[in-house]
């Protein structure tokens, strides 16, 4: 067979001419199965598999697939790479509800990808292109991040690094800069191959490539090196012992809300028999105690008992508790955090201010209801939003609350340290996904979130896995699933800010701008180009 001097490498382009038709159509179809596979490959990357280096071939594969293509190519290549990627990342959220609102928004969210493989295109025919594909891609995360319905992050390549030689960069600028080195690295691989491949090109051409292609390999490793001096557990203001609760639930799913009472009961269990073996000289006395998001449905503030469950918890224990409740207050639901002190009762609360959509509220709700009826009834009320960081004084620490969902949003972690948070916890309740992987790729944003601000993280989760995190995104103890227990231990407290925490969200801005700067010098050549042509 024949092949073009830009197609090296590609039997998609294999000229009819020399081909059976049957195996002509077939070779059409290689891009459509690479894409998609790589998708699939990239989804392997994710926790809970240790795979993290599996996403660079993963790019490297689709890069291949949308290289010079046309934008409608592109664009459907995209959308299979977003479906093999996104499927089986997001099919927990399908554990309970049925596959329909998972295949919604898988459906949704792969067009974000589709969009970013249209660009990855565009600018894949300019100089030094892998810069510019990868500033493309973090640009996609970050229109994904904030739209539809203030945004869906999860899936980030960021958070499918957390065991990985690129994390110190998540200190350096973030999740875009350490999800900008990933796929710079993986476009770079195809480039090193496609550059080993092509024997057409002139000496001086090949030089230039291979250089590109080397340059995209080198660079982030040699950077997320420098960066560990970034990465440190060192405590800067002493140590806390902190207690993280672990109650479990009554039974698996959804229906763990019928029984709220028994789950508020089941944390303060556990609470008190800590204390007796406290008491006993066979754990450590703790600062303060962390209990997990839901463990009190029971409004604390409306109903006379659950105060009384929790003020008993925190008098057994002698140390304030941080207790996740759902409470009503002008007419309102609020997803709260309550500091309970073991004399002074509740002294300060924290408002979930990143509500997830179709779970604590429904937009939509009127059309939602005329498509399928039960799916309104999944949330009766809508949850109201926080408008403040939430950082309680425990003991002598400054304790920063993300609550669940909001561990996605680079801008909801960001604000606790920079409200003067000296540990983070992310208090959460996964009971209603069951076993699923969604909990290890939350915990995995938890290790990332780590080492972005240099803050141990803490993870109570109601059913679990709950965790400590050192500020290097190392786990010194986590929980089972689905069990009872508690982790007790001495923590650092740190108040230096890394670059990540002081840039915010600049180093994505710039990554946005030079994605645009690649699209619009990449429009602008296709334009000239056909001009140049007559056409």
């Amino acid at each position: 067979m024949t092949v073009t001097a830009t197609s090296v490498g590609r039997p998609d382009q294999v000229e009819p001419a020399t081909a059976p038709p049957l195996r002509a159509r077939l070779l059409r179809l290689v891009p459509a199965v690479v894409a998609a596979l790589s998708g699939v490959l990239l989804y392997v990357s994710f926790p809970p598999r240790t795979l993290w280096w599996l996403a660079l071939p993963a790019f490297a594969g689709f890069g291949w697939a949308v290289r010079g293509r046309r934008w409608k190519a592109a664009l459907g290549l995209g959308y299979l790479f977003g479906l093999g990627f996104l499927l089986p990342l997001l099919v927990w959220t399908g554990v309970e509800v049925g596959p329909g609102p998972w295949l919604a928004l898988v459906v949704i969210e792969a067009v974000f990808v589709a969009l970013a493989g249209v660009g990855i295109a565009a600018v894949s025919k300019l100089p030094a292109w892998p810069v510019w594909a990868a500033a493309v891609w973090i640009a996609g995360e970050a229109a994904r991040a904030r739209v539809p319905f203030r945004g869906f992050p999860w899936g980030k390549i960021a958070f499918g690094q957390a065991d990985g030689v690129f994390l110190p960069l998540a200190a350096v600028g973030g999740t875009p800069v350490l999800g900008f080195a990933v796929v710079l690295c993986g476009f770079g691989l195809y480039e090193a191959v496609r550059v080993g491949l092509e024997w057409r090109r002139t000496r001086e051409a090949r030089r230039a490539a291979a250089a590109v292609a080397l340059l995209s390999l080198a660079v982030p490793v040699v950077a997320a090196v420098a960066a560990r001096p970034l990465v440190s557990d060192t405590a800067q203001v002493g140590t806390a012992t902190v207690a993280v609760i672990q109650g479990n639930v009554p039974r698996l799913g959804l229906e763990f809300n019928a029984q709220r009472r028994a789950v508020l009961d089941y944390h303060a269990r556990e609470t008190e028999r800590l204390a007796a073996e406290v008491k006993a000289g066979k754990a450590p006395r703790p600062d303060f105690v962390l209990w997990p998001e839901n463990s009190s449905d029971i409004d604390p503030f409306a109903n006379a008992d659950a105060a009384a469950v929790i003020e008993r918890a925190a008098k057994a224990i002698d140390a304030p508790i941080s207790v996740g409740g759902v409470v009503e207050r002008d007419g309102k639901v609020y997803n709260e955090q309550i500091l309970w002190d073991p004399v002074k009762g509740p002294t300060q609360t924290y408002d979930k201010r990143q509500i997830q959509p179709f779970g604590e509220y429904l937009p939509l709700r009127s059309l939602i209801g005329a498509i399928n009826g039960e799916w309104t009834s999944m949330v009766r009320r809508d949850f109201s939003r926080g408008t403040r960081p939430g950082v309680f004084d425990m003991g002598e620490a400054k304790v920063g609350l993300v609550t669940c969902y909001e561990a996605a949003f680079d801008w909801a972690v960001r604000s606790e340290v920079a409200d003067g948070a000296q540990l983070i916890s992310v208090p959460s309740n996964n009971a209603t996904f069951d076993r699923s992987e969604m909990t290890y790729q939350q915990l995995a944003m938890s290790r990332v979130r780590a080492v972005e601000h240099s803050r141990t993280v803490t993870v109570p989760v109601t059913s679990g896995v709950s965790a400590i995190i050192m500020p290097d995104g190392t786990i010194t103890q986590k929980t089972g699933m689905f069990v009872a227990d508690s982790l007790v231990q001495k923590v650092p407290l740190r108040t230096s800010e890394t670059p990540a925490t002081r840039l915010g969200v600049l180093p994505e801005i710039a990554l946005v701008l030079v994605a645009a700067g690649g699209l619009a010098w990449a429009i602008g050549a296709a334009v000239r180009g056909r001009r140049a042509g007559g056409v």
